[in-house]
């Protein structure tokens, strides 16, 4: 009797919002609590997420528990879309310089972005309360900027806006490849069978 490996390996696909103060990780290496994805949903052993968001950012993450799936979503061939709201009101010569890349410091050297869509939305998006306050209006106006990229380095997002003059205050992930975040509330988890990403849209 034959036996196949392919029939008997099961994999867990699943579509999550992360909400702001949670690590993109199942255990905490830090000796501080810590809030972790695992505290969401009862994940299977294997769990990983494809990517990170940061404790402070939101938005759109995909857990799996598929290596393979893991490398193609991560991959440069799919988009990641992210919406900011930044410090001060975005102008559109910030926003055209961040497109063309801009200088960051990444792993102790200086790394220039790769060329990403950016734009500035007409209206401001509605996500919700974030769990913690962004800051006092009084301390002056904001602005919202979308950024598409399909690199990842350590927060990069934040410290492209932060490359030309305007501080990164709330970062929320709305789509990855062809798949967006909508209406999910913070804290949602969707299982799936698969994820049938595209390659990226442009």
């Amino acid at each position: 009797m034959q036996y196949n490996c392919q029939a008997a390996m099961q994999h867990y696909h699943f579509i999550i919002h992360k909400p702001y103060g949670y690590l993109s990780q199942f255990v905490n290496e830090l000796k501080r609590k810590k809030k972790l994805l695992g505290e969401l949903y009862d994940f299977p052993a294997g769990t990983m997420a494809i990517g990170r968001l940061d404790e402070d950012s939101e938005g759109l993450l995909l857990l799996t528990t598929d290596g393979k799936e893991s490398e193609r979503v991560r991959s440069k061939k799919v988009e990641k879309e992210y919406y900011v709201q930044v410090d001060g009101v975005m102008t559109q010569e910030a926003a055209d310089t961040m497109s063309r890349g801009v200088e960051i410091g990444f792993n102790g050297q200086k790394y220039t972005t790769m060329p990403c869509r950016v734009f500035i939305p007409q209206t401001a998006p509605e996500f919700g309360d974030r769990g913690k306050k962004i800051r006092d209006e009084r301390h002056g106006p904001t602005s919202w900027v979308s950024v598409t990229v399909t690199e990842g380095k350590f927060r990069q997002v934040r410290k492209m806006t932060a490359a030309v003059g305007f501080p990164t205050l709330r970062l929320v992930r709305v789509r990855i490849g062809n798949i967006c975040l909508g209406n999910m509330q913070a804290g949602t988890v969707v299982p799936v069978t698969e994820f049938k990403i595209n390659d990226n849209q442009s």
